[in-house]
């Protein structure tokens, strides 16, 4: 069996076909051949030219390009062109998105199985001896409202409250001393903000990119509004494995002195990490994508990866009536 892979490639230089490889050329002249037919996407966080004959390769692979700028900020993707697709299935994700009471179902599960997963990483710490239990006990009463939630704007503000509590707890699970006191995005003003923004735009680009191997349009989604210019159907699958891949390597990192505060830059208005600390998350996240469990319904072991590739197709069952869609809640 083929090993697939994800490429994170850090180096400046030219991007171009070279036969049957995708070829990167550093200024000094070295150079890394990507055996495309083992390529799953492309992390590009390095200057990096493209030329049309390179981008039209890759393109015909139906390999995904994920871009990050100088900072390590995603700037976007590289979306190639659908060549798995359904009109059926397209009809059928715009209907549960212009019916409101389909559309809050589907939303509705996204957000009580990603707080069940917030619910789930907050008693292992209390396990280890974190007292969290008054975050628990707040989440746990505003997860009772979801199911009474009326419209889309009601349940984003559950889930920003939600959202609100969980980090309110992270001073108590993270060992190193730090100033994190509410969630920043653009730009991120604190090396906390600037590791959450940094892991979840990696978990956003896998989501795309599993997606991607499916029948299902990006752009359009039911938690997140189906706005201009975003994959916004990554995002609310992202919102479910964000607890469960994310913030458990953000954790990890920083309890172990993996990641600290020298591995930090500010600028006047924001926070960025410098490019080796990068470079250890992105090892990290590697790893993680690669584990495997044993899936309790499946009765094999399936890479954390593959558990989102599988929440992909749960959707489609969903919305062609074939089996109602249930969001992923971790059981171990």
């Amino acid at each position: 069996m083929r090993k697939i892979e994800s490429y994170y490639l850090f180096s400046d230089g030219e991007l171009k076909r070279k036969d049957n490889v995708i070829r990167l050329t550093a200024p000094d002249g070295r150079f890394k051949d990507l055996k495309v037919e083992m390529t799953r996407e492309i992390f590009l966080f390095g200057e990096v030219n493209m030329n049309t004959k390179g981008l039209n390769y890759i393109g015909q692979l139906g390999i995904p390009v994920h871009i990050f700028n100088y900072y390590g900020f995603y700037s976007g993707s590289y979306y190639p062109r659908e060549t798995n697709v359904s009109g059926q299935l397209l009809i059928a994700q715009v209907e549960n998105y212009t019916d409101e009471k389909k559309r809050l179902y589907i939303a509705s599960e996204f957000i009580e199985a990603a707080s069940f997963n917030l619910l789930r990483n907050l008693r292992y710490y209390k396990q280890r001896g974190k007292d969290v239990t008054k975050e628990m006990d707040e989440i746990k009463f505003l997860r009772k409202s979801i199911g009474k939630m009326e419209d889309i704007q009601s349940l984003m503000g559950i889930e920003g409250n939600i959202r609100k509590t969980y980090y309110e707890a992270w001073q108590k699970i993270i060992n190193q001393e730090i100033d994190f006191e509410k969630r920043v995005k653009r730009p991120p003003d604190n090396m906390i903000n600037t590791l959450i923004s940094y892991v979840n735009s990696l978990v956003y680009s896998s989501c795309l990119t599993e997606i991607y191997k499916t029948q299902l349009n990006p752009v359009i989604s039911y938690l997140h509004s189906a706005g201009e210019r975003r994959f916004s159907l990554c995002l609310d699958i992202a919102e479910i494995f964000k607890p469960l891949i994310a913030d458990r390597i953000i954790f990890s990192l920083l309890n172990k002195n993996v990641i600290t505060e020298d591995d930090f830059e500010k600028e006047a208005n924001f926070c960025y990490m410098n490019k080796a600390a990068r470079q250890k998350v992105l090892q990290a996240y590697d790893l993680r994508m690669k584990e495997t469990i044993k899936h309790r319904d499946l009765g094999r072991n399936v890479s954390y990866r593959h558990l989102i590739r599988l929440e992909c197709y749960k959707l489609v069952k969903h919305l062609m009536n074939d089996k109602e869609y249930e969001g992923f809640k971790i059981w171990w």
